[in-house]
């Protein structure tokens, strides 16, 4: 299993976790400048961190419920919240460099 040759760092801050919260960071921090820059939807464009919220989030959940369906793995409490975490921490990225460092 993939989860289980990662490096550990500590019980709550493993390779695996810290991995859990880069990706999902990356995916909601393009999201929202993809959804802002693209103009196919002007829905979208016009919020694109609500949908990009939704969008990563959403594939969060379903990402670590579907893994209770996988013979060998399980959903995990803590992958999730760091997933929720790295969605978080990209939103914030977004934030410093777009919002508060063009004004």
């Amino acid at each position: 299993m993939p989860g289980q040759q990662m490096p550990l760092l500590g019980d709550l801050f493993s390779f695996d976790k810290l991995a859990h919260l880069g990706v999902f960071g990356v995916l909601s921090f393009l999201m929202i400048i993809g959804f802002t820059k693209q103009t196919t939807f002007p829905k979208i464009t016009s919020n694109p961190v609500k949908y990009s919220l939704i969008i990563s989030l959403g594939y969060a959940g379903i990402l670590e419920m579907g893994q209770a369906l996988v013979p060998g793995r399980y959903a995990n409490f803590y992958d999730m919240a760091f997933n929720i975490s790295g969605v978080l921490l990209g939103y914030l990225l977004y934030l410093l460099i777009y919002k508060f460092s063009f004004n």
